[in-house]
């Protein structure tokens, strides 16, 4: 028995594993109709022939385990960059994938607990705990939505053009489905599971039509010339700036070589996240003559670092972004909202400071987090621009973006080095690929160690500077596109889905079979 038990949380740990190459950069969605169709079988053949719900939680944990630990492993990467971090990456490379894996337990446990006979029933059960769980899974604490396996159609632009309808959590829903349906046409005893099966098929083909739709009518869209140019820098400067005494001017004179002012047009230049090492945002003033010489007069820069404010005679550091003119007087600033854990803030900091936790990218204190997200404003004889800021992680969360729309782009700054060369920043990169066709908005993504690009309102990549690369990318015409269904009603369309799902679910239950 205990050797059977054993082979079978193999067995599904593998699936779990396989379908961690269904995830970008791979992108082999393929897999998931193998594996999750798998998947499904086991768990519903194991609850046909027994009522025990005794193995159910450790068979999710295992797919979970599976998945998680093949598609995460680059966390650890971060913990390199400090010795006194080292001790903890066979930790993070255990631990994150062992809790992540508990959101899958609860999937199959709650499974073997609403188990119907019925196989459609059973299907749609399946694919609204699992969507339902990963919706909880991103949301609570401070949320992951990381790896939802819709985002192994990242590079699939025609399929995924339904995001702008129903955004990700609810096409989330749809893929688990549409893998899992194979599953009924194997498991069919009657011509209602091959209908259903059938159905995603004709689904599917909707999708890559209504794709092909949008995307015409956006080529058929005339491209307006701006007054002004975004230039998005992409640089190479070392995470040693964090531990070391670097020179910070040598870093900012690398910066202005990349940007590579003309002062002939307007110019807003934006820099990555946290590129600038030792000087807060007050502090910038003593680079005037720099920033003077260098920029135009009409010329704004937007740039990441830390800041610092006085509340309650307590000091408080924030992730910050800010858009100084060529003077360096401050325009506008923006303090990140959500932070990473471990990464930018340690959870219950007052304890596990006295144990030795402190966080990977300062030594001083947790960041603290922004009070809100609204857009930034440039506004002078030449521009006249709101650009929504998000910074880094921010840019994975769906539907929490603002409750402003009223915007032109989304900028976005990141600093991807804590990825190293692994297959993190592509994976980072796609969730700006699905944000910029949930909004229907032009995404200007400036990384350091990472991938820098324009990306179009349709989620297709204009420009790019690959990973690796040094560059720019430059936005001087645009399309104006209007604001999408997701934009004007967020994830109210994700609870819809659901109860629709109910209703199929309680239909098909009352379907008798001979």
């Amino acid at each position: 028995m205990f050797k059977k038990n054993f082979l079978n949380y193999l067995y599904i740990i593998f699936l779990g594993a396989l379908s961690a190459y269904s995830l970008p950069p791979y992108n082999y969605f393929i897999i998931n109709f193998i594996t999750f169709s798998l998947f499904f079988i086991f768990i519903f053949n194991k609850k046909k022939r027994t009522p025990n719900n005794k193995f159910f939680f450790q068979y999710g944990w295992c797919f979970g385990f599976g998945y998680f630990l093949f598609s995460l492993y680059w966390i650890a990467i971060s913990l390199t960059f400090d010795h006194s971090f080292r001790f903890l990456i066979p930790v993070a490379i255990i631990l994150l994938p062992a809790f992540l894996a508990i959101f899958y337990a609860l999937i199959t446990y709650l499974f073997s607990v609403l188990y119907s006979k019925n196989v459609v029933s059973s299907f749609l059960i399946f694919s609204i705990l699992f969507g339902t769980i990963e919706f909880v899974r991103s949301s609570i604490l401070t949320g992951f939505p990381w790896n939802l396996i819709s985002y192994s159609f990242s590079d699939n632009i025609y399929f995924i053009q339904i995001l702008s309808i129903i955004g990700t959590y609810s096409f989330n829903l749809i893929c688990i489905s549409l893998f899992t349906a194979p599953a009924l046409f194997i498991l069919r005893r009657s011509r209602i599971e091959t209908i259903v099966f059938f159905f995603f098929i004709l689904l599917s083909v909707g999708l890559l039509i209504f794709g092909n739709i949008r995307d015409n009518n956006f080529n058929s869209l005339e491209s307006v010339k701006n007054s002004y140019t975004i230039k998005a820098i992409s640089s190479n400067i070392s995470l040693d700036r964090f531990y070391s005494n670097q020179d910070e001017l040598k870093i900012i004179n690398e910066l202005i070589d990349l940007s590579a002012p003309t002062k002939l047009k307007p110019t807003i230049f934006l820099w990555p996240e946290g590129i600038i090492p030792d000087s807060y945002l007050r502090e910038m003033s003593i680079y005037k003559n720099l920033f003077t010489n260098s920029f135009g007069e009409d010329d704004f820069i937007i740039m990441g670092l830390n800041s610092m404010e006085i509340k309650n005679d307590k000091k408080l550091f924030f992730n910050s972004m800010a858009i100084f003119n060529n003077k360096l007087d401050l325009i506008e600033n923006y303090n990140k909202v959500n932070l990473v854990p471990f990464g930018e803030f340690t959870p219950l900091e007052s304890i596990l400071s006295l144990i030795g936790f402190k966080t990977v990218t300062n030594s001083y204190q947790s960041f603290s987090s922004g009070d809100i997200r609204a857009p930034l404003n440039i506004k002078n004889s030449k521009i006249d621009l709101s650009l929504l800021p998000l910074i880094c992680y921010e840019i994975i969360y769906s539907g929490k973006l603002s409750k402003d729309n009223n915007f032109d782009y989304i900028i976005n700054i990141s600093e991807d080095g804590w990825f190293g060369n692994s297959i993190g920043p592509m994976q980072h990169f796609s969730h700006s690929i699905f944000r910029s066709i949930e909004s229907g908005k032009y995404i200007i993504r400036s990384t350091n160690n990472g991938i820098t690009a324009i990306i179009n309102p349709i989620g297709i990549i204009e420009q790019e500077v690959v990973f690796g690369s040094i560059g720019y990318v430059e936005l001087s015409e645009s399309k104006l596109v209007k604001s999408t269904l997701f934009m004007l009603y967020g994830n109210k369309i994700f609870l819809i889905l659901i109860l629709i799902y109910i209703f199929l679910i309680f239909s098909f239950n009352r379907i008798k079979y001979e």
